[in-house]
């Protein structure tokens, strides 16, 4: 039995390697989660095959998990989605967390462990990036949900704190491996590794919130190959190092298209000081959609600019109609998404995907902005930091470096904003007092709407 049980764990490891491959194309994206789900059904029922097992308590675990679970998804609306990703990264953790102290509970001296100082700093690490993850995505879920204030949260000798606790953490964590009856110890190292989660996230900005989401959606994936590591469990070993390595890949390539290094988005404080930036000239000009559907009516090219606002109005199914509206009036029609638009990663890609939009008109930051000057009308909604030309041209602002959609430079911008209010990360946008950029304040899903009865009427 043991036998057969590794052989399909190896089965499902290949499945998940698969699965996670085609998820890069969109084409073979859908096949590859549900060839990723296989892998993972197979992974649990073989795991039920174990001698032992307390099938009462896994049953009673299943009815509760799949309720909270199915309430949860089917009352989440589409700008709730980062939030329940980062509790979903959260919870993953305390789970590893709990596999560690249910480890250390079972057999505090872990002497019917083969290598007991290896068992012990296993159960430690699972506690430790565990604690992190969890007490960390929840502070992140209430930043992302309006429940805590969105910028940074800093204080004199913030990182010194941040440094001893990390340093007792460790300290903790080596006296309880070298003698687990140290009940203290682990109990020493559970709260600690929670403090530091809620420490090293507070400071952490609304505006890198998506790099926030990936980095501890990777620290889950750590924490779960750690339990594996507790419990000697191959698959979980596996399906953690996939998640972990692939989250330090995307936080990696998001961390580059903000021109920044993970030690800055993490330590950095964004948004809550840094040097006075340039005082903004002019005055946002308003627009009526009546006067925007003159201009779009006789655009050639039309760039859409999607941000978190767009998620909030629910209004990319609107967007997607004036897309194709424009399309038949003759206009080529393209999708710009920046990397770190939205709160989460992959953002606005799974809000136009959910309205069909063909996949070939999404572009890339790189690929369209050579071509920004030749777009007749680019319409902003509801994005702010990733459209602000202060990251080119003003030194002193926190984005200052970082690469952003060249809007700007379109013939004419439509800027959809609900009013006249910073964005997110508390930064002004100095693109919506350029001569070239007017306002249309209300719902986005509002003025799409009114922009496709004007066409169509």
């Amino acid at each position: 039995m043991e036998i057969f049980i590794n052989l399909a764990y190896i089965v499902a490891s290949v499945l998940f390697i698969f699965g996670i491959k085609m998820l890069s194309s969109a084409d073979t994206a859908r096949r590859g989660n549900q060839i990723s789900a296989i892998g993972m059904l197979l992974a649990v029922v073989v795991t039920l095959l174990n001698n032992g097992l307390d099938f009462t308590w896994i049953i009673a675990g299943l009815i509760l998990g799949a309720a909270i679970g199915g309430i949860l998804a089917k009352r989440v609306q589409m700008t709730g989605m980062p939030e329940l990703v980062a509790l979903f990264n959260g919870f993953g953790g305390l789970s590893s967390l709990l596999v560690g102290w249910a480890e250390y509970a079972k057999d505090p001296t872990f002497g019917s462990a083969e290598n007991p100082i290896f068992t012990g700093s296993a159960v430690v690490f699972a506690i430790l990036v565990g604690g992190i993850t969890f007490t960390g995505s929840l502070i992140a879920y209430l930043k992302l949900s309006g429940k805590m204030g969105g910028s940074a949260t800093v204080f004199p000798g913030q990182k010194i704190l941040n440094a001893l606790v990390f340093l007792a953490l460790i300290v903790c964590g080596v006296i309880f491996v070298m003698n687990p009856v140290s009940s203290w110890a682990i109990y020493a190292v559970i709260g600690l590794a929670l403090t530091l989660g809620i420490l090293g996230v507070i400071p952490i900005g609304g505006g890198d919130m998506p790099v926030v989401i990936s980095f501890l959606n990777s620290f889950s994936g750590i924490a779960a190959s750690a339990a594996g590591f507790v419990i000697l469990n191959n698959v979980l070993i596996v399906a953690g190092c996939l998640v972990g390595a692939s989250g330090i890949v995307l936080t990696v390539i998001m961390c580059k298209a903000m021109n920044r290094t993970l030690g800055n988005v993490l330590f950095g404080g964004f948004g809550a000081a840094g040097g006075k930036a340039q005082e903004v000239e002019g005055e946002m000009k308003p627009l009526s959609t009546q006067d925007a559907f003159y201009v779009l009516e006789a655009a050639q090219s039309v760039v859409f600019v999607p941000g978190y606002g767009m998620a909030v109005a629910q209004a990319q199914h609107a967007v997607k109609e004036l897309g194709e509206i424009l399309e038949q009036n003759g206009a080529e029609v393209r999708y710009a998404i920046h990397p770190v638009a939205g709160r989460m990663p992959g953002h606005m890609n799974v809000l136009l995907a959910e309205a069909d939009v063909p996949y070939e008109q999404l572009c890339e930051m790189d690929d369209v902005n050579p071509t920004m000057e030749t777009v007749d009308v680019a319409i902003v909604i509801g994005a702010n930091d990733v459209v602000n030309p202060a990251a080119l041209e003003d030194e002193n602002s926190p984005i200052y470096g970082m690469p952003i959609i060249n809007v700007h430079q379109a013939r004419t911008v439509f800027a959809l904003k609900r009013g006249q209010g910073a964005g997110f990360s508390g930064l002004v946008n100095t693109l919506f007092f350029r001569e070239n950029t007017r306002m249309i304040y209300g719902d986005a899903k509002a003025t799409m709407t009114d922009l496709v009865g004007q066409f169509k009427g």
